[in-house]
């Protein structure tokens, strides 16, 4: 069966959001317009990405799997690990040293994609509607405990868990039910009303999408479970509006960086990291802006391209087959 395009193309502008979300951040302190972008893109960027991982594992969840799970997940996690921790100490970053399982900064996904395929064992042996209500309510729940947090990645595994789910169930027809026109015109305005609302929410907390914190430490113990569920409403609806527009057609190299993402996941943090510890890049009018945007997507391409893909690979995917590849044709073309 030949490749949809549309999940390619999705991934493709959502690590491009990444990328552009982790740009902007310095910058939401000093500018209402930014911020209320950065918490409209954080709505939906990592639920959407999460539940396309979760749609691309069907037919795994098994007790074998996990060995070749681990390989391909926790092994480049443990590398990374050492080789953020070794990059930040020498650009100068403060929070350097970390444990080995207190994720750097975005690797906490790795950890958790882990995690969710163990979960999937389980889970995939409830039918969909109860092992879904079932994930939401312990994602609700752990809100209430602040010892889940940040190390081992668990509150963010836990939370973000459902949609991952969902991707697991959810068929490629339904997926596709999503491109109707009726779904893409209430999508404009779901997007434009809640763009809107955080522009006017008063000191709305990063955290609550981040869901790296317990309720505590939101300033919402009592009713934080309210507000998470309030979020995962916000989320659901925010995935399926923007995934409504994104187009089915294939778009040739750019929909090829859909295939491509872990890649960009997993570098582009040293060269975030280093404009950021170093303050190279400022805001100071809207040009400033389209030229972070620039730049973010540059960081997309570069870090997609067949050069970093050659020399990344050993430590990402654990394989040399671009080397193998290019050492193969030059010998053929040598023979010939």
């Amino acid at each position: 069966m030949e490749r949809n395009a549309f999940f390619d193309n999705a991934k493709a502008l959502l690590i491009f959001l990444v990328v552009f979300g982790h740009m902007i951040q310095p910058f939401t302190n000093e500018y209402a317009g930014i911020n209320t972008l950065y918490l409209w893109i954080y709505t939906f960027h990592m639920p959407a990405f999460i539940l396309l991982s979760g749609f691309f594992t069907k037919g795994s969840g098994n007790a074998g799997y996990v060995w070749k799970l681990a390989k391909k997940l926790i092994v480049p996690y443990l590398i990374f690990q050492i080789l953020y921790t070794i990059y930040y100490f020498y650009i100068g970053k403060p929070d350097w040293q970390t444990g080995m399982f207190h994720p750097h900064w975005s690797l906490w996904f790795l950890f958790s994609l882990f995690s969710w395929h163990i979960l999937l064992i389980v889970f995939k042996k409830i039918p969909a509607f109860y092992s879904i209500s079932l994930a939401v309510l312990i994602g609700v729940v752990v809100g209430y405990f602040g010892e889940i947090g940040h190390t081992f990645s668990l509150s963010r595994t836990f939370v973000f868990f459902p949609f991952f789910l969902i991707g697991y169930w959810v068929t490629e027809k339904q997926m596709m039910s999503i491109k109707r026109n009726a779904v893409k015109g209430v999508s404009l305005v779901v997007m434009t009303v809640l763009a809107i609302a955080i522009f006017y929410m008063p000191e709305f907390n990063s955290g609550w999408l981040l869901a790296s914190k317990s309720y505590g430490d939101l300033g919402m113990e009592q009713y934080g479970g309210i507000a998470r569920l309030l979020v995962y409403v916000t989320a659901a609806i925010m995935v399926v509006s923007v995934l409504a527009w994104v187009p089915k057609r294939n778009f040739g190299w750019l929909t090829k960086l859909g295939t491509r993402t872990l890649y960009v996941y997993l570098l582009h943090g040293f060269i975030v990291q280093f404009l950021r510890q170093y303050d190279i890049l400022s805001v100071n009018n809207i040009l400033d802006f389209i030229g972070i945007a620039g730049i973010s997507a540059m960081i997309v391409i570069l870090l997609s391209s067949k050069p970093v893909l050659t020399v990344s690979q050993p430590l990402i995917e654990g394989k040399m087959s671009i080397i193998r590849n290019i050492f193969n044709n030059q010998r053929s073309g040598t023979s010939s």
